[in-house]
């Protein structure tokens, strides 16, 4: 079936709709024709893509805390969802060591309480638990992690990703096995996301965008660490791809999948703000690993998705230099038009995006 038809009227419960990645997938939901309900807490940043997009004219916007289990509950039994994203987390790994009890109940019980909600539901629906490849249990590899390999995590969030991923396989197996069951569940493992109307605290890209537009310069902390940097669109085309696939056949029930771009594909943050600097004048940055005491963030982190390209037929659309070419276009529109809704220019993203992986012939965008 047509992406486009796919979608059409279904009902749509997205957690962490107000944040970065939870909006870009309520845009692209909703262009589709779906009716989104988004459950949120609150807007974490200001400015915000879901205030720049106007979402809230777009999507049933509900303000909730997913640790208010009888709360969320009712949200849950009442909108009947034919499918649910799971996005609403804790995200920052430097947060989390702030408040690291917040960080375990938002994504370990808060994960836990979703399942609880899916749980009493009278009919089919579809779930996808995003947590993060943080999950895995960083060594620190050349190679990348497979979907296998053990679970952790030094950090506050680290941990409590691998907490959620716990509690997920719990209900999965004690719950949600059965053929009888209504659930058809999937778990989405992606990280270091990068892409326009992100505006989050101690992220590389909106620190180098808030110190720029206001022609300053930014500090960085660690610029030779290396991650798989990819858009913001790879990973949701993938949630999109697990999605569909869970609706159509059963047979991925229960699998976690990596998304992120080749293994090879690994660039520093220096070679990112390099390469940024492409599209935006006057950048200045200076490293501050010598003078900083750092809290402890990972060096080096790669994920195997050939797990999604077998099962799925998923693999990235965009070369690292379309990725921040992208980036870059969106913070731009956003800082030097006076009109200052960006829901179109989102989409045409959205739109440019798609067309790229009809090109290349994946299986999603048909």
């Amino acid at each position: 079936m047509d992406l486009n038809n796919f979608f059409n009227n279904k009902k749509i419960l997205i957690t962490g709709h107000t944040g970065f990645k939870g909006s870009w997938l309520s845009i692209w939901l909703n262009s589709l024709g779906a009716n989104v309900i988004g459950l949120s807490r609150d807007i974490p940043s200001e400015p915000s893509n879901f205030n720049s997009s106007k979402l809230s004219e777009k999507v049933n916007d509900v303000r909730l805390d997913i640790r208010d289990s009888e709360a969320l509950k009712l949200i849950v039994k009442e909108s009947q969802p034919d499918f649910i994203f799971h996005l609403a987390a804790q995200a920052l790994v430097r947060s989390s060591y702030s408040n690291p009890l917040e960080t375990f109940s938002t994504n370990a019980l808060g994960s836990a309480n979703l399942l609880d909600a899916v749980r009493e539901i009278d009919k089919k629906v579809v779930v996808v638990m995003i947590t993060s490849d943080k999950a895995y249990d960083n060594m620190e590899w050349s190679w990348g992690y497979r979907e296998t390999d053990k679970l952790g995590g030094k950090d506050p969030y680290s941990a409590s990703k691998g907490m959620a991923e716990l509690a997920i396989k719990s209900y999965m197996e004690s719950f949600f096995r059965d053929s009888s069951s209504n659930v058809r569940l999937g778990i989405a493992r992606a990280g270091n996301v990068i892409g326009g109307g992100d505006w989050a605290s101690d992220r590389i890209v909106p620190d180098c965008i808030k110190a720029w537009s206001a022609k300053k310069i930014v500090e960085i902390r660690s610029p030779e660490a290396t991650r798989p940097w990819q858009h913001v669109l790879e990973p949701l085309s993938g949630y999109i791809a697990l999605a569909k696939d869970l609706y159509e056949s059963p047979k991925l029930h229960g699998e976690a999948y990596n998304f992120g771009p080749p293994s090879n594909q690994n660039n520093s943050v220096s070679e990112l703000i390099d390469e940024m600097s492409n599209y935006w004048k006057n950048v200045r940055w200076n490293d501050i690993s010598v003078s900083e005491k750092h809290l402890h963030e990972a060096g080096l982190l790669k994920l195997n998705c050939d797990k999604a390209l077998f099962d799925l037929e998923w693999t990235p659309t965009l070369k690292f230099e379309d990725t921040v070419r992208m980036t870059v276009e969106w913070y731009k529109n956003y800082y030097e038009r006076s009109e200052k809704n960006t829901y179109n220019f989102t989409l045409s993203q959205i739109e440019e995006y798609s067309k790229k992986a009809k090109i290349k012939k994946i299986k999603w965008a048909f």
